[in-house]
């Protein structure tokens, strides 16, 4: 049992600080919470957070598949990079509005908040790479063992890390927006800013390190950004 909770603290502690660096899905997170409500908020990380979950477990028990698809994850990849541009512009156009909703594309709409998180997160395959090379290190290292259980400890502290690095966004970023009274206009201008740094990146991977070149050289055990 000590092992298993050693194993669940290790994939909470990778995961939690993997959601700590800025980014599209965590700056999300802090917009619904503020333009919207904590409730809505949440349920858009436990949809982030189920995504993270399924990508690790396929990152550790569908290698073969994943090496055998990889045009699929290239044509997601370029998908994100379109998104992200697409996000970027709404936030500016809604930021410069002067009157009507204040809202951008990304909240203006009636999908529920846990299945915006579940595709957002499911169209950023990024996170594949960043786990196939932790996996592989925990599992090298025999932290992690090549038994359901271990993988079951694992993938939830990943789960709940994910979670806890998206709930500082959530509270903290409203308290701090509360704090600083910054007006929706200001914060639809940052999350266009990040937005268009996160297209800029994944632009970057798409054109200099696409997927397939961060795989692992073998697919026997393999392991966000």
């Amino acid at each position: 049992m000590l092992a298993m909770l050693q194993l669940f603290f290790t994939g909470l502690f990778i995961s939690f600080l993997g959601a700590l660096p800025l980014g599209s899905l965590n700056i999300a997170a802090m917009q619904v919470a503020v333009q919207e409500n904590t409730q809505k908020a949440i349920y858009f990380s436990l949809g982030v957070a189920l995504v993270e979950v399924l990508y690790v477990r396929l990152s550790l028990k569908g290698m073969h598949w994943v090496a055998a698809n990889q045009q699929l994850f290239h044509i997601l990849e370029w998908a994100t990079v379109f998104l992200f541009i697409v996000l970027a512009i709404s936030s500016f156009a809604t930021a410069r509005k002067t009157s009507g909703p204040k809202k951008n594309i990304l909240l203006n709409n009636n999908m529920h908040r846990f299945w915006l998180g579940f595709t957002m997160s499911a169209i950023n395959p990024v996170q594949i790479p960043f786990w196939f090379l932790w996996s592989t290190y925990l599992l090298s290292n025999k932290i992690l063992q090549t038994t359901n259980s271990s993988y079951n400890w694992y993938t939830a502290g990943i789960g709940c890390g994910t979670l806890c690095g998206l709930a500082l966004f959530i509270y903290g970023g409203k308290w701090l927006v509360n704090r600083l009274k910054t007006s929706h206009a200001t914060i639809n201008y940052i999350v266009a800013l990040v937005f268009i740094i996160s297209a800029a990146l994944q632009l970057y991977r798409v054109w200099y390190k696409p997927f397939s070149s961060q795989l692992p050289a073998t697919t026997t055990h393999s392991p966000k950004q």
